[in-house]
């Protein structure tokens, strides 16, 4: 077990440059015993934990597979971590490599979704309701930034999620299953008329702009929530459970 206390280290350095997105092209950082524990619960490849001497017995109680550790110094921790009030715990994780898939059962998809906490909230939302997998589209937030998978709370560990240019794919699945876009329009409908079927895509779009003109194109069927009240619209990640919900 090494034990690193200066913060100009190579491993430190190559440590903090994973919270960029442009270094993250095949691992990622997770912080917290939640997000660690729900990464060695599932089959996700824990390359690397990262913690302090005083937190050294609490990490090695939860290690179920042979993991390699690296002792850092409170200052350093707190450095690359981007929680308000770090637990003493951070971890290198490998990214999963997408697998094919036959795009059976039920899928949410973000198109061009920005907010990060909104992007987790519907993931993790995703992940209650059932669905069997979420596409985000390549303009969406980083699945893998703090802010994501802290509002994820583990749940990409739990679900295909795959990032995909959207209108190629739409395209090769129109005909096949149904494709529905919550967007209100002329043409759309009550979600609550919607009778839920073994296979369907619902789109949710971004949070000021909507669903791209392109993707509202591959919709087979606009949805919408009746608003009873005064206000112009719900959040959309308050709406994907609303719409999840209703029909799994």
């Amino acid at each position: 077990m090494d034990k690193i206390s200066s913060k100009t280290n190579q491993r430190i350095k190559a440590l903090k440059k994973l919270a960029h997105k442009k270094y993250r092209q095949e691992e990622y950082l997770i912080e917290g015993f939640h997000l660690v524990d729900e990464a060695l619960k599932s089959d996700a490849e824990l390359v690397l934990v990262v913690t302090t001497e005083n937190q050294l017995t609490k990490v090695a109680a939860i290690l179920s597979q042979q993991v390699e550790l690296l002792l850092v110094t409170d200052e350093i921790l707190n450095d690359l971590t981007d929680a308000k009030t770090p637990q003493g715990i951070i971890a290198v994780v490998r990214k999963k490599q997408p697998s094919e898939q036959n795009f059976s059962g039920h899928w949410l998809v973000l198109d061009n979704v920005q907010d990060p906490g909104n992007v987790g909230t519907m993931i993790r939302t995703a992940d209650a309701a059932g669905v069997d997998g979420v596409i985000i589209s390549k303009n969406s937030a980083d699945l893998y930034s703090p802010k994501v998978l802290r509002s994820m709370q583990g749940s990409h560990f739990h679900l295909p999620i795959m990032e995909a240019d959207l209108l190629p794919l739409l395209q090769k699945l129109k005909g096949h299953v149904p494709i529905y876009a919550s967007t209100l329009s002329a043409n759309s409908v009550d979600y609550r008329t919607i009778p839920n079927c073994a296979d369907w895509f619902l789109v949710m779009g971004n949070e000021g702009a909507g669903i791209s003109k392109d993707v509202q194109k591959m919709a087979d069927q606009f949805v919408h929530i009746p608003m009873v009240g005064q206000a112009e619209s719900l959040n959309v990640a308050i709406a994907t459970g609303v719409l999840l919900f209703r029909w799994l």
